[in-house]
């Protein structure tokens, strides 16, 4: 994405944080395909036969984005990283609805690429997701970090940003939390 077209986001998103509901309007087609690409991102870690599709994903989280009322926006990184953590909300509570629906099924299964030695293996998403539940109560900034790389698919620079923090910051939560991660899953 150009710069321009990231700074005209942004500058959507503040139009949007200041009240003119048209901004919202014009915000959508700018993000769609980026969002597309992060939920693409989400799935591809899921079981191959999963319910929920690319597109329902992105209209889900981009609607639970509009509901925020809270959210005081200030960046294209801010909305980036606010929707990958939608998105994999979203995931969690369709996994869960369908453990629900279906107990004694095989659970659903999440390829932690991004961890040593953890590619071959295949791991419980809310297994998952409770783990990194724990890390992120011991290291918050780290936790958030391999949520915006696992799950949202950014790139340690965007995440850096998102978070506010510098590249080599980034790159040292980064180490930090792929060892504890990869210690916490051999020991499951």
């Amino acid at each position: 994405m150009t710069q321009p077209a990231r700074e005209n986001i942004t500058r959507l998103l503040l139009d949007w944080s200041g009240g003119d509901e048209g901004a919202l309007a014009r915000l959508f087609p700018l993000v769609y395909d980026e969002l597309r690409l992060m939920a693409q991102s989400h799935l591809r870690r899921e079981r191959s036969a999963h319910t929920l599709q690319r597109t329902a994903l992105v209209h889900e989280a981009f609607l639970r984005l509009v509901d925020q009322q809270s959210v005081n926006w200030q960046s294209r990184a801010q909305f980036f990283a606010l929707a990958s953590q939608m998105m994999r909300r979203i995931l969690v509570d369709h996994a869960r609805r369908r453990r629900t629906a279906k107990r004694g099924s095989d659970p659903v299964r999440v390829d932690l690429e991004d961890v040593p030695d953890a590619a071959d293996a295949d791991w419980d998403f809310e297994e998952f997701d409770r783990l990194l539940q724990r890390f992120e109560a011991l290291e918050p900034r780290s936790g958030r970090l391999v949520e915006l790389r696992f799950f949202g698919g950014l790139s340690i620079e965007e995440a850096a940003a998102a978070l506010d923090i510098s590249v080599a910051t980034a790159k040292r939560d980064w180490t930090l939390a792929r060892a504890w991660l990869q210690r916490e899953l051999e020991r499951t």
